[in-house]
């Protein structure tokens, strides 16, 4: 279902810093982070459809979408890991982009998405939510609407504001361009907490009980479906030098435990 914790030009030198889990049933097949060479992006890659849940380009653009949870039994001939390759690919602003989907989402299963490049960030849902231009800020969305509380959520972005972003505020980060490396295994320990939202505090969203249950970790584990990878992507600034920086930690099959690094100078 997955879930991102983004900090958007809440810290200078890191204009961009986004933390994701990709939760899919284990026997979907799929490809770890990779540079497309035709669409000239990089990304992860849905074998079965296609598309992708998270990408970047040399340019700066950068996007990421999460399912919205929903009892739904209508079919789609439309893939919703278009929509990143779609606007990657795209030249147009962000909101402009957004706005323009707005009159083809409901060809879409619920989805949110999350859209930006070096100037502007933008939000918005099939399922209740226009695009709206994001300020400055720390923003955290699981498979419900933005807007909506979610424990799930809120327990997310506590420990990303009190425990990941104050890393990335010290001193000793400033003139060391590759941070990543010094908190890759807080980002991870972020992203692989199992920890359970109590039963009487689970959203509603029309499936049981125990699967609302099951879902409420940051981290996802059981015998058919979960976290398959975690994510932590980032924009450092330095004098005049852009960077994106990710790393992409397999979480399941063979590959469990393989962190695949990618770095792009910004143009």
């Amino acid at each position: 279902m997955c879930i991102v914790a983004l900090a958007w030009q809440s810290i200078d030198e890191f204009p961009l810093l986004l933390l994701s889990n990709r939760d899919e049933f284990y026997h979907r097949p799929t490809k770890q982070l990779h540079y497309w060479q035709d669409d000239q992006l990089y990304a992860g890659q849905d074998l079965e459809q296609g598309g992708t849940w998270m990408g970047i380009t040399p340019s700066g653009r950068w996007a990421v979408v999460t399912n919205f949870r929903e009892k739904n039994d209508q079919k789609f001939s439309t893939s919703r890991g278009d929509l990143i390759r779609d606007f990657l690919t795209s030249n147009l602003a962000p909101l402009r982009f957004a706005q323009q989907l707005e009159q083809t989402q409901n060809n879409y299963a619920g989805f949110n998405l999350i859209l930006g490049d070096q100037r502007q960030a933008v939000y918005m849902s099939n399922r209740g939510e226009a695009p709206q231009v994001l300020a400055r800020g720390v923003y955290v969305v699981s498979n419900g609407l933005m807007s909506e509380h979610w424990e799930k959520t809120a327990y997310l972005r506590k420990r990303f504001t009190q425990e990941f972003l104050p890393l990335l505020q010290q001193p000793n980060f400033k003139n060391d361009f590759d941070v990543g490396q010094q908190i890759l295994p807080v980002a991870w320990d972020v992203l692989e907490d199992q920890r359970k939202i109590e039963t009487d505090k689970l959203p509603n969203t029309g499936i049981s009980l125990e699967m609302e249950e099951l879902l409420s970790s940051s981290f996802i584990q059981s015998p058919v479906y979960g976290t398959r990878c975690s994510n932590f992507l980032l924009i450092q600034e330095q004098k005049n030098h852009k960077q994106f920086q990710w790393w992409e930690k397999t979480q399941y099959g063979e590959k469990l435990g393989e962190v695949v690094k990618v770095d792009v100078d910004l143009s």
